[in-house]
């Protein structure tokens, strides 16, 4: 069994589910949408990003905004980085915003990764994404430097790069994380910014697959 069709087990018939963004999360929409087009699931999607919506849609998956649907019975996901205790980082798609919109909406969310992710301290592999207002850009630099962060500006092509919701992203260096709900609180508090990659207790079921064929190899519930 693969991380994918364990995830699809957490699909309930008739549902309303957030479609996340990332490898594997595009790989379960793939999946789904077959499922969907053979007639065994009957579901609607609100994506995490324009990238997912075209994927969704060319999957044959119906569509669905916050605004058409109550709550959500789950969301899938990926993540960048998971710790011991499920937290998270987020963001490296730069679809932070939505999908932490989409996962408050659901009651449940399905974390799809690869064993690479799996860290000991959030802030191991170097990088927490902020997504931040375009105006206030060079004050949230400054303000994340002085948190000890080393901020750096997400571009494309030279110029700075826009998320789905058209504002910047900060990239911030960072190493192991000591208090990820401490500079989580504190970034936020800066004005300016829309959201952190720091998704702390978000998270409900962590689904680990090996790097090449999503194959299962561990799964991890919060409180287990």
């Amino acid at each position: 069994m693969t991380i994918v069709e364990r995830a699809l087990e957490f699909v309930p018939d008739g549902a309303d589910i957030g479609l996340g963004s990332g490898r594997a999360a595009l790989a379960f929409v793939r999946q789904l949408g077959e499922r969907v087009r053979a007639g065994d699931l009957h579901v609607r999607g609100v994506p995490t990003s324009t990238a997912t919506e075209k994927a969704a849609a060319e999957a044959g998956i119906p569509l669905a905004s916050l605004a058409d649907v109550g709550e959500l019975a789950v969301a899938v996901d990926g993540a960048d980085e998971v710790d011991t205790s499920l937290n998270l980082i987020k963001g490296y798609g730069r679809a932070l915003v939505r999908e932490r919109v989409v996962a408050a909406a659901a009651r449940r969310l399905v974390i799809l990764v690869g064993r690479e992710k799996l860290v000991p301290a959030l802030g191991t592999r170097g990088r927490l994404p902020v997504e931040v207002v375009p105006f206030a850009t060079p004050l949230c630099a400054r303000k994340l430097a002085a948190l000890g962060l080393r901020p750096a500006l997400w571009e494309v092509d030279g110029r700075p790069g826009l998320t789905d919701n058209g504002n910047h992203v900060l990239d911030c260096g960072t190493g192991p994380i000591a208090d990820p709900a401490w500079l989580d609180a504190e970034i936020r508090a800066v004005p300016g910014v829309v959201g952190t990659g720091l998704f702390l207790g978000a998270a409900d079921v962590v689904l680990v697959g090996d790097g090449a064929d999503f194959r299962l190899t561990e799964e991890r519930l919060r409180d287990a």
